[in-house]
């Protein structure tokens, strides 16, 4: 099998470039997501050095993400960073939008992963939904909603969503059916 990684920044320069993240600020309203993360690439060796890099310090040390893999091609088992490491884990329950950080110490932080391949100020809208304090919309219904007024995430992305949840009516006998086809009254279906 042959897996080919989606780069939108080279491996070498990721840590040149700043950490595009928002966090949702403390409070004591707790919501479904502690803010979002909009990485450079689908690279998570390259990407979770800097990513934790930028969460130490407000955060405390993070020693466990699991993330889900259908958005990210390699999944490594651990990451080094910084002289220690970083173990990672996935599950196909997850939400695949959703980077779920731990640690040992200070706990469960999940943040909205927005895709590298997001236009700016879609990325920014994401961003901003997701660090509302108290905010009970999920990963998904933010890509949901962003994808469904049709800014900022491509169309291949939207599809894959569209045919992932179901995509295209079926008709009894397991044909694909357009919209003009579902049964309505008067047109013979009962």
């Amino acid at each position: 099998m042959t897996t080919t990684l989606d780069r939108t920044a080279p491996r070498d320069l990721a840590e040149d470039f700043p950490t595009r993240l928002c966090l949702t600020p403390k409070t004591m309203l707790a919501g479904r997501l502690d803010g979002a993360w909009w990485p450079y690439s689908r690279d998570l060796e390259a990407e979770l050095p800097v990513l934790t890099a930028a969460l130490d310090e407000p955060w405390g040390r993070i020693t466990r993400v699991t993330v889900n893999p259908t958005r990210w091609p390699v999944v490594p088992h651990t990451v080094p960073i910084h002289g220690r490491t970083l173990h990672v884990g996935w599950f196909t329950e997850q939400d695949p939008d959703k980077l779920i950080l731990l640690s040992y110490t200070v706990g469960r932080w999940d943040l909205l992963v927005i895709p590298p391949e997001t236009e700016p100020a879609s990325a920014a809208r994401l961003m901003t939904a997701a660090a509302i304090p108290g905010s009970v919309l999920t990963a998904g219904v933010l890509m949901a909603n962003e994808a469904a007024i049709g800014r900022g995430i491509r169309d291949a992305r939207r599809r894959d969503t569209w045919e992932g949840e179901g995509g295209a009516c079926m008709s009894p006998f397991r044909n694909q059916m357009g919209r003009s086809a579902l049964p309505l009254p008067g047109n013979g279906w009962r």
